[in-house]
């Protein structure tokens, strides 16, 4: 299983990844799921008196407000604050400098979708000069975070692709990546276009060893619906998208072209509608691109 959603990460707890390690944070409010004592309140010390303070909230009305987590200066005055079904203080990269001021950062992921997996999302705080949310970056699946040569944070986020083809441990995905430029998630996908369709991705050498002539062939002949052809339809989907977010529209096109023609314009839309979630413009670019092929 190649392609993990966050909400399997969850269910199965596999604990090898960073990712996952970031999920099951010991300083931690889960609104359901896990036992006290995992729900106390916290309290952490960072740096120049500023100070930590997660746990359940006092006035929950139980809508998803169940957890909180609030940063407090040195005079008790809150600076920043969120709230969720669950909130983890992420000690694996707090003290991090994202926005390469020179500076330790804080973070924080919050589920504000009541608990279904499918709503967690990191938030980066500066405390200098003045405290201020940097972004926000949703995890719909797997979001990295890595310095590359010259020291600059480096943002990979995996984006997933139309549901609905495939089950959902075949789930198609794709990587978008960002720099954080004064502060704020800059896409910077392109930059990393030609590392992605290298072999040094694991995700190209599948979509290599999967998508051959033979396969495509046995897609056409037995039909996208085939349980022994969902890891194929995963690729074929996830590279489409990965050309689409690399702006590649005419590979993009060349493998929804591969999708057999009688249910093809069913896919497309799907395609299409699933990507409008994550960039309206990119969707617009391939359906505008598609309706002239």
């Amino acid at each position: 299983m190649r392609r993990i959603s966050i909400a399997v990460i969850l269910t199965l707890a596999v604990a090898c990844t960073s990712e996952a390690q970031d999920l099951l944070g010991k300083v931690a409010c889960h609104a359901a799921g896990l036992r006290m004592p995992q729900n106390p309140p916290y309290t952490r010390t960072l740096w120049n008196g500023y100070e930590v303070s997660l746990g359940p909230a006092r006035n929950s009305q139980g809508a998803g407000d169940e957890c909180t987590a609030a940063i407090y200066n040195r005079n008790g005055r809150v600076v920043f604050r969120t709230t969720g079904f669950s909130v983890i203080f992420d000690e694996h990269h707090t003290g991090v400098d994202f926005d390469g001021d020179g500076h330790p950062d804080v973070v924080f992921i919050t589920d504000s979708g009541g608990g279904n997996h499918c709503c967690w999302a990191y938030t980066v705080i500066s405390l200098f000069p003045a405290p201020r949310k940097l972004f926000d970056i949703d995890a719909p699946g797997a979001v990295r975070f890595e310095k590359d040569r010259e020291g600059k944070m480096v943002v990979w986020q995996r984006t997933p692709g139309p549901y609905g083809f495939t089950s959902m441990a075949q789930a198609p995905f794709a990587e978008r990546v960002f720099r954080v430029r004064a502060g704020k998630l800059v896409d910077s996908t392109e930059e990393f276009c030609s590392q992605i369709f290298s072999d040094a991705n694991d995700d190209y050498r599948a979509w290599t060893r999967g998508l051959t002539r033979a396969n495509l062939d046995r897609l056409t002949s037995a039909g996208t619906t085939s349980v022994d052809n969902e890891e194929i339809v995963s690729d074929l989907l996830s590279r489409a998208l990965q050309h689409v977010l690399c702006q590649q529209f005419d590979a993009a096109l060349s493998d929804l072209n591969q999708w057999p023609e009688a249910t093809r314009a069913i896919m497309l839309a799907g395609f299409v509608d699933a990507l409008k979630m994550t960039d309206a413009a990119l969707a617009a670019r391939i359906q505008d691109a598609a309706s002239k092929k």
